[in-house]
């Protein structure tokens, strides 16, 4: 199963209008995490998974593939 993070933070960002920049000061990381994070050559620890979909209103799951909504 492959693991759909980048696409779905992508989606998320333009669904609410986010700059990698505003996104990442939102969550509390750098820039260039978010960067790396979208253009799939990182996966998010587990824990920024969980601020993730803190601030995005989804689950876990979602963000990784596991679930549609």
């Amino acid at each position: 199963m492959k693991i759909a993070v980048d696409e779905r933070i992508r989606g998320l960002m333009k669904e609410n209008g986010l700059s990698q920049v505003a996104l990442a000061k939102k969550i509390g990381v750098k820039q260039n995490t978010v960067s790396a994070w979208v253009l799939g050559k990182k996966e998010p620890c587990i824990e920024n998974l969980w601020r993730l979909a803190d601030y995005f209103g989804v689950s876990v799951d979602y963000l990784v593939g596991r679930a549609d909504d």
